[in-house]
């Protein structure tokens, strides 16, 4: 299928949805490129899938405007369903099929010609790694190989725009890998990606990534950028001995605003990273704690995410009454 409407795949202005007087997704605009990457980053709650049922038709914008694949998302949503791939946070293939049962359902939805069904048939069996199953009821696959048939079932048509909602949710950090690889295929051929996730790590694999925090986007860019443009405050890797004992020493600290665990480390967020480096080695040691490295580093996508949403938040509070 060709992508109609130029270079930009998705383009989303001031777009909400209300649930009564409640605002899931408030006055929200970006735009995706075609053949990019884009991530979309929020915790639970924050209006992602609400978001991403809007732009594949399945749910009403309550106001603002949007297209994609060149369809206007209020008015054309059939036209967007036929031209889009869209897996679901929730495992969405029949367990109860086997495997190549699946294939020939999703087929018949997309009126799939048969040569072609042929085809698309084998090509998601041999991506997804399933040649030995595929008599196998889908229900006892692994969560690896589910991920992927799902995904081959989602893109059988071969549609320019692929929605991944969650979609390395539950598996293994091996089949988290594989199924990057999977979408840097996709990406490779021109197929625009909008993936959701809540593993930060994953962030990093996106060209483009937006965040969005109680139903608004509080940033959008490149993860680069996001990391030296966004990030107020400074951020230190401290290597010590017992670093959860030392996580709680460093919170005393003023200008500390934040000490967090990372794997054996702990990053540090201050206001003012050189004058936290030398309070954590004048605190440290005479407390017991061998110090072997505190540096400032690049922050992490989590660094800055947990920064952007305290500044939010922040913003949001009411400030006290000064008294006359």
């Amino acid at each position: 299928m060709t992508l109609a409407g130029g270079e930009r795949a998705v383009v989303v202005k001031d777009l909400e949805r209300r649930f009564g007087t409640f605002v899931a997704v408030n006055r929200v605009s970006f735009a995706v490129a075609k053949g990019e990457i884009f991530g979309f980053l929020g915790p639970n709650g924050a209006g992602k899938s609400t978001t991403i049922r809007m732009l594949c038709g399945i749910l009403a914008p309550s106001g603002g405007s949007g297209t994609v694949a060149g369809f206007d998302v209020q008015t054309q949503s059939e036209e967007i369903k036929s031209h889009i791939g869209y897996m679901s946070q929730k495992f969405s293939l029949y367990e109860d099929l086997t495997v190549e049962e699946n294939i020939d359902f999703y087929s018949g939805i997309y009126c799939l010609a048969p040569e072609r069904k042929r085809q698309r048939k084998e090509w998601v069996i041999e991506m997804a790694g399933l040649q030995a199953h595929r008599q196998a009821r889908t229900g006892i696959l692994s969560g690896g190989w589910k991920q992927r048939l799902a995904l081959g079932c989602a893109i059988l048509h071969e549609p320019p725009i692929v929605f991944l909602d969650e979609p390395t949710s539950g598996v293994d950090p091996n089949s988290r890998r594989q199924f990057w690889d999977l979408i840097y295929e996709l990406s490779g051929r021109g197929v625009t990606v909008f993936v959701t996730t809540h593993y930060m790590d994953e962030a990093e694999y996106c060209d483009r990534i937006a965040l969005i925090y109680h139903g608004e986007l509080i940033a959008d860019g490149a993860p680069e950028a996001l990391k030296t443009n966004f990030m107020q405050e400074d951020v230190l890797e401290v290597v010590c001995e017992r670093p959860q004992d030392a996580m709680e020493e460093i919170r005393t600290l003023s200008g500390v605003k934040e000490v967090a665990l990372f794997g054996k480390s702990l990053h540090v967020v201050a206001d003012d990273g050189a004058a936290a480096a030398r309070s954590i080695e004048e605190l440290l040691p005479p407390r017991g704690f061998q110090v072997g490295r505190v540096e400032k580093i690049l922050p992490s996508m989590e660094d800055v995410f947990v920064s952007l949403i305290e500044a939010r938040d922040r913003a949001a509070r009411p400030r006290p009454e000064v008294e006359p």
